[in-house]
């Protein structure tokens, strides 16, 4: 299931503001990462939202470049490292991939390190879930 559907994508704007203001982040170069778990109805385990800053990359060919790499490697990383883990849990993951590197890379360098952002955010979801069972 290498597919990004429309239900995949995080619009709600109500729900990215609640990312924001309630949701945990940690910063994986290139990638500032945030997520919070929620409890709204939804058919796939993660909604998420992918940015590129209009203040470092000026040329809007520059930002949806990196947005369609970093979706590309997000598509084909998340049934694997991802949804795998979250298939059991009954609440939505809202999450958030903001590019802040200072250059366009390679799409060989996104899939490296969208696959080390995965790990850690998996890494401390399993944590939370330890710690919230002790």
């Amino acid at each position: 299931m290498n597919t990004f559907n429309k239900e995949e994508r995080l619009c709600s704007r109500k729900l990215i503001d609640l990312l924001f203001k309630d949701g945990s982040s940690f910063l994986l170069y290139p990638f500032r990462v945030s997520y919070l778990f929620t409890d709204t109805p939804h058919s796939f385990p993660v909604q998420v939202v992918i940015n590129a800053s209009k203040k470092r990359f000026r040329r809007a060919v520059d930002r949806n470049l990196i947005k369609r790499r970093s979706r590309e490697a997000y598509r084909l990383q998340k049934q694997i490292q991802l949804y795998s883990l979250l298939t059991d849990r009954e609440d939505l993951l809202l999450l958030s991939l903001q590019f802040v590197g200072k250059q366009i890379y390679d799409y060989s360098f996104f899939e490296k390190k969208l696959s080390a952002v995965f790990k850690r955010l998996v890494s401390t979801i399993e944590l939370s879930n330890t710690d919230g069972i002790n």
